[in-house]
This record gives C-alpha cells, structure tokens and sequence, in this order.
C-alpha cells in the first residue's frame, strides 16, 4: 500500500505507539481524539508536530484509518465517522473487553463466539474495508518487536482480500510475521488471543511475550 496520510483514532498507549510507528515508517500521521486539540504527552518529541484532530475531521482526510480506541466505545466511534470511512482500509486494534475486572487472570469480554467486535463495526460502517490487526500483543511490541525466535505472528482478517493484503504489507514493513485468517468471522477467534496473551501477565507479571504460528 503507498504511503500516505493515515489517521491513528485513539491517544492512548496503543495511538500513540502506532502513531508514531508510523511516522518513523514514513507515512503523514494524524491523530483523532474525542477533544479536538487536546495536548498529547508524546514519548517521542519529533511527534509534537502532529495535528490532533477530532474523530471525524482526522478521518476525512486520511488515506487509511486505525481505530485504537477503547473497546467498548469503539460501535459509538465508528457510528460518529462511519461516512468517511467509505472505501477505506480501515485497521481495527481493538478488542471487546467488558468493564469488569478480569476473573483468575481471564479477561470477559461482552461479546460471544457467534460475533466480534470486527464483525459489529463493520455492520456499522458496510461500505469500509475492516482489517483486525495488533490486538494480540502489548504495545511496547506492535512496532519492530524482537524476539529471539525471529518476528512474531499477526493474526489478521478482513471480508476484502485486497485489503488485508494491503494490511499485511504494512505489517511486514513494521516487522510482522503475518498470519491471514481470511473473513471477518474470523475475528471471533483473533480477538480472544488477547485473553491468553494477558493471561500471564495477570497471573505472574510476564508481559513480554508474542504469538508464533509455526509451519511446516
């Protein structure tokens, strides 16, 4: 996918992380938040420039959306700028964690394996290209994470093949290995990773850690 101006929708850890990977990765970054022109204490001060817009002007005039938003407000987000993201690669890091505090280090979730949250923004916004991506790992990890064993797996999926395609180019430039799971059902699958890559840090502190598919 060329490089353009991608919109980061979120300011919090995952945003501004992914945000910033993607400036260093040469695309023009904006960020879109609930309060246009809120002050943004970025780790990286070569990211002071960034124009911090609302939701739906950041995503007017993007070239490709990612949504990092808290899970359960991200429907009432796409909802607010569901028409500009009409014909868009639409990156969706996003998972349902409920409000309720993880049980034995099991994180709920307020959806079931019959739906996903991917599944649900996409119903909201039929005529934008949803991606799942960067939901099953920390985001100390989600830019050019290095692991012993070589570059993780990112499991993905999406209804268009062209844009998961496209996802995956900017996975593999960021240092994914990529892992496609095809249809947007498969998110029902891809979301719960997250439970189990928290499972350890609940349970013992360990948070340092990623996925590898293996092949043969």
């Amino acid at each position: 996918m060329a490089k353009g101006k991608v919109a980061v929708l979120g300011s919090g850890a995952v945003g501004q992380t992914l945000a910033t990977g993607f400036r260093v990765k040469g695309w023009e970054v904006v960020l879109g938040t609930q309060h246009s022109g809120k002050q943004i204490e970025w780790a990286a001060s070569a990211m002071a420039d960034t124009p911090v817009l609302s939701y739906a002007e950041a995503a007017a005039g993007a070239d490709l959306v990612v949504i990092a938003v808290k899970g359960t407000a991200a429907e009432d987000v796409v909802r607010e700028v569901a028409a500009s993201l009409a014909g868009k690669t639409v990156i969706d890091t996003m998972n349902p964690i409920a409000d309720a505090p993880p049980e034995d280090g099991v994180l709920k979730y307020f959806t079931t394996l019959e739906d996903s949250l991917l599944e649900r923004l996409q119903r909201l916004a039929p005529d934008a290209h949803f991606v799942k991506a960067w939901n099953s790992v920390g985001h100390a990890f989600m830019v050019d994470p290095q692991f012993p064993g070589g570059p993780p797996s990112m499991f993905i999926c999406g209804n268009a093949a062209e844009t998961r395609a496209q996802v995956a180019e900017i996975l593999a430039d960021f240092g994914w290995d990529v892992a496609d799971m095809g249809g947007a059902a498969a998110a029902r699958a891809i979301e719960p990773l997250c439970i189990l890559w928290c499972i350890p840090g609940f349970a013992r502190g360990e948070w340092t850690h990623a996925f590898k598919l293996l092949k043969q």
